[in-house]
């Protein structure tokens, strides 16, 4: 009588988990019935409750394994057991192994960075060749809680303070609605084997120290510390979502965007209360500091031309405007222009290309003069073959067409009132290194048409794809 009360009672705990599980998936709509999931399975009793919750509650699932050889034969025997898994439920199974230690310090990042970013890349290529919809991972309210603690700890806006989010992208939690208790309750009451990860009792990692030495510290203050937490977590994500409504709101406002760069209007910005939370929201994809942006403040009121970068990202401060760009890895290049080409096409960026289209006249009335400034009509027996395109230099001059006198590049680019990004991107057309066009703007008077000349036309046409 009393193994069958203890079958039965079982029987109902597992109901009301599987019933947790579905509920939570569909009223935080991670995932649809239909859909096939890849579950990250460690051999730990986290992902071993997730595998077995899934499969009783009809998912159609797959286990991925990762081997990161951190261990020795402890790691082997966590692959064997996975397997032993897959067996047992009769799914398909994906091992990798990894030579983690060997590529942290190969790219001079920790361990646990290295795992991660390791086990993620091969989780998304398994999903692109085998037609997956989502990847689930078994993080859990306590995981939640000392992601939280260690955001405290690094320096965190309103978002380090959601803990682990329930769905990002194709990657899903479905198990942080149960905490670690009922985990291990579960894998009580069904016999379920999982895998000790000894490394997890011992504080080498930074997360291992929040879990073993400052949780139990708080929970000597307040045993319900951890409840408490992942309480404030689920206040904490609907803040932030009236948050980012806001910030979304002010964003359509002061920031617009072309399809290389990002302009926030510093006068709007100013209107903003606090300003610094603001900015900090509006510049945060783009990896500034919190230092940085502090600086960046400080430069509202300055004059034009002050950088600020990230490590992905420059900000430059414009007469109006905050300017960024990303960070590409080019280098200055000098184009040649032949005697009988017909064009030439640069494309340097992601974005944008720029097409310089080559004609010639043998006789001055045999075409009429385009006033716009993408063209430019040059003496054919003034220039010099090949002709070169470049970037402007310190010191280069030209007589911009209409004056007597020379003007330095950097002085036309002050006249017009360009950018410190526009600068950059403005091309020079040379001929025996006299400049003879400032693409796109004004010609050298030097190399002007008169009467009977033979000319040649150059016509800039900036393609934005």
């Amino acid at each position: 009588m009393k193994k069958f009360i203890l079958v039965k009672n079982a029987k109902i705990f597992l109901t009301l988990m599987k019933n947790q599980l579905q509920l939570f998936v569909e009223n935080k709509k991670l995932f649809k019935k239909k859909d096939k999931i890849l579950v990250a399975v460690s051999g730990g009793a986290d992902s071993v409750v997730l595998l077995d919750l899934l499969v009783n509650a009809g998912y159609t699932c797959a286990i991925a394994h990762c081997n990161f050889q951190l261990r020795d034969e402890e790691s082997d025997n966590d692959q064997k057991f996975v397997k032993e898994l897959s067996v047992k439920y009769g799914l398909a199974l994906f091992v990798n192994s990894f030579e983690t230690e060997k590529i942290a310090s190969q790219k001079n990042i920790s361990i646990e960075m290295a795992a991660r970013e390791l086990r993620y890349k091969w989780f998304n290529e398994l999903v692109q060749q085998h037609n997956y919809q989502y990847i689930a991972t078994a993080h859990h309210k306590n995981d939640s809680v000392e992601t939280l603690l260690l955001n405290l700890a690094r320096g965190t806006g309103l978002k380090g303070l959601t803990g682990i989010p329930l769905k990002n992208n194709n990657i899903v939690r479905p198990l942080l609605f149960a905490n670690k208790s009922q985990i291990l309750e579960h894998c009580k009451k069904f016999d379920l084997q999982f895998r000790l990860d000894k490394t997890n009792l011992q504080s080498i990692y930074n997360r291992n120290k929040v879990r073993n030495k400052i949780i139990p510290l708080f929970e000597e203050i307040n045993p319900a510390f951890q409840q408490n937490i992942s309480n404030n977590i689920n206040r904490f994500q609907e803040i932030q979502q009236i948050f980012t409504i806001e910030i979304n709101n002010k964003k359509n406002t002061c920031i617009k965007k072309d399809k290389s760069n990002v302009f926030i209007d510093i006068n709007k910005l100013l209107y903003l209360k606090p300003l610094r939370t603001y900015l900090f929201e509006f510049l945060r994809p783009y990896n500034f500091s919190n230092q940085i942006i502090d600086n960046i403040i400080l430069a509202i009121n300055s004059s034009s031309g002050k950088q600020f970068f990230s490590s992905t990202h420059r900000l430059v401060k414009d007469r109006n405007n905050f300017i960024i760009t990303e960070i590409k890895n080019t280098t200055d290049k000098e184009y040649q222009i032949y005697d009988n080409q017909k064009n030439i096409i640069i494309n340097e960026k992601q974005n944008d290309e720029l097409i310089l289209n080559i004609k010639k006249y043998l006789q001055y009335n045999d075409f009429k003069i385009n006033r716009n400034k993408k063209y430019a009509y040059l003496d054919l027996d003034k220039l010099e073959f090949p002709l070169v395109l470049r970037k402007w230099k310190t010191g280069d001059y030209f007589y911009p067409f209409g004056m007597k006198k020379r003007k330095k590049i950097s002085d036309f680019f002050i006249d017009q009132k360009f950018s410190l990004l526009e600068k950059e991107n403005t091309w020079l057309l040379t001929s025996n290194n006299l400049i003879v066009w400032v693409v796109g703007h004004r010609i050298d008077n030097r190399f002007a048409i008169k009467n009977n000349s033979k000319v040649v036309e150059f016509f800039h046409n900036f393609k934005e794809k």
